[in-house]
């Protein structure tokens, strides 16, 4: 006789059909495949384009979720299946982020690591989130209030206060219908995340759906005998899943299959990963890496950020800090491009909402984060470029509370330096990345004076610091003038530091920088 707690076994388009109009739909996952249940969104997609249903959908999903190509959301990117998305990320589904800015559904942008603890609100059946998390960004309902478009009025974000100190209150959001994925599922629902590159939110994500009386469609790759799998290793308890997909030919990320690395059943040798080539972008990480402190916590941001560590390996001092990412991942090495949110070698992979509670609990000693505009007053836009909407991911959540904020980028746009001896030369001047007021308030200035974070900017060309009176000068390549190279591609003039400081000239050779540039640290 079969058990009760056995779980039904569904194709996905059988799934597609139990999500209803007008629900609340959550999305586990994140970046390019990772944990993202594909083939749900595939199905869902199919059946709005045969029969014009579900329609009129809240989604919600922390991070980004698709490939920037055909993958993800890209699949279910029609507007009347929509009524609000509320989406931490969204670059990684373009056609979604041109339907919201066209005004299409009511479209939300909220910190990651907040979304997260609002799956744990709605799982605890508390009425929401207080954080600091997002004051005076455009989250704050002073600003934007996390509104992407004009057709989104509603305020879902709450200005507070509590012993004379300002907060935001963001309100719990019931779930119907969470669409998680896992490795290994037993036949009664109980899901290992053993194979995946981190636990995610799942466990949170469904504990939301049965908590509001939804369901949780988990997707894996497989399904074995009830009372196989080891315990220890069940991330999301069977009482939590409602049914099952299985879909043995999707691995940990859209192009991984299974890299046991990244899943902490083994170590990838030094040796395996290629070597850091000699670039402007290597240029930055080293400058950024001579802000590292033996013992140091830090976090990591996509692109540019990461290489930071690859430094840190190459002057052999990596084992005296300790990394980490938002997605769960302590120690390690960052993978890369879109596979970022996995990382090789990692020596703990706790859930997202554990790590996000370390990020806000102000647990980061220093983040390398990016940036796309800074302004004279010290703010940072990477979430809004021109019209195009792209999203904050944990940014925010990471970049306000950290002790010290380092962002990483060029100085300016299209602009184009050489290296020449020991230095740069200017080629072509560049339109100013630094500008008056920046498009979209994605860290504030204001916030960073008043919490006391140290905060630099560092680019190929130049080195600035936030002080109490805004950003200043304190350093410029050597071989440029700040009148002739460095003023032209600003948008406002800074004030410099009095005398204005020279990078140092080894940052511009190839050879392994000197162990005197990071005096603090003892080489291996």
């Amino acid at each position: 006789m079969r058990s009760p707690l056995e779980k039904p076994i569904l194709t996905a388009d059988q799934a597609a059909e139990l999500v209803r109009d007008g629900q609340t739909v959550a999305i586990g996952g994140s970046g390019a495949g990772h944990a993202i249940p594909e083939r749900m969104l595939e199905a869902l997609g199919r059946r709005y384009r045969a029969s014009g249903g579900p329609r009129g959908l809240q989604l919600v999903h922390p991070f980004g979720v698709g490939n920037q190509g055909s993958r993800g959301l890209e699949q279910m990117a029609h507007p009347e299946m929509y009524a609000r998305v509320i989406g931490g990320h969204w670059s990684m589904a373009p056609s979604m982020a041109k339907l919201a800015a066209r005004n299409l559904f009511e479209a939300y942008c909220l910190p990651a690591g907040v979304i997260v603890q609002l799956f744990h609100a709605a799982a605890a059946g508390s009425p929401g989130y207080m954080t600091e998390i997002g004051l005076h960004t455009f989250v704050d309902p002073r600003l934007e209030g996390g509104k992407l478009n004009d057709v989104t009025r509603e305020d879902i974000v709450e200005l507070t206060r509590r012993n004379g100190k300002e907060y935001l209150f963001y309100p719990a959001i019931p779930i119907d219908v969470a669409l998680i994925k896992g490795a290994v599922a037993d036949t009664q629902g109980n899901i290992s995340m053993r194979e995946e590159v981190a636990p995610w939110h799942n466990l949170a994500m469904a504990q939301a759906a049965r908590a509001n009386g939804g369901i949780t469609i988990a997707q894996v790759k497989r399904v074995v005998e009830a009372g196989s799998l080891d315990p220890r290793d069940v991330r999301i308890p069977g009482i939590f899943v409602d049914c099952l997909i299985v879909d043995p030919a999707h691995g940990m990320t859209y192009e991984i299959f299974y890299e046991p690395a990244l899943a902490g059943d083994t170590r990838k040798p030094e040796s395996e990963f290629p070597p850091f080539d000699f670039s402007l972008r290597k240029v930055v990480a080293r400058r950024a890496a001579m802000e590292l402190r033996p013992g140091a916590v830090l976090n990591v941001g996509f692109g540019m950020p990461d290489g930071v560590i690859k430094v840190a390996r190459e002057q052999g001092f990596a084992d005296q800090v300790v990394a980490t990412i938002e997605q769960g991942q302590i120690g390690g090495i960052p993978a890369e491009g879109l596979e970022f949110g996995a990382a090789y070698n990692a020596t703990a992979i706790v859930e997202t909402g554990q790590q996000f509670a370390f990020y806000h609990g102000r647990g980061v000693d220093v983040t390398f984060l990016g940036f796309a505009e800074v302004d004279a007053e010290g703010n940072v836009n990477v979430s809004k470029l021109g019209d195009t909407i792209v999203g904050t991911g944990g940014f925010i959540d990471i970049s306000q509370k950290a002790r010290k904020v380092v962002f990483c980028g060029t100085l300016a746009v299209r602009g184009k330096f050489e290296i020449a001896g020991a230095g740069l030369r200017a080629v072509k001047l560049g339109a100013p990345k630094f500008v008056e007021h920046v498009r979209q308030v994605t860290f504030s200035g204001r916030n960073a004076r008043a919490t006391g974070q140290e905060v630099l900017y560092l680019t190929e060309a130049a080195v600035f610091r936030l002080t109490p009176d805004g950003v200043r000068l304190e350093e410029i390549a050597p071989g440029l003038e700040f009148e002739r190279d460095i003023l032209p591609q600003l948008g406002f003039r800074p004030a410099l530091k009095e005398p204005l400081g020279v990078m140092a000239p080894e940052l511009f050779r190839q050879e392994p920088l000197p162990a005197a540039l990071f005096p603090h640290f003892v080489a291996r």
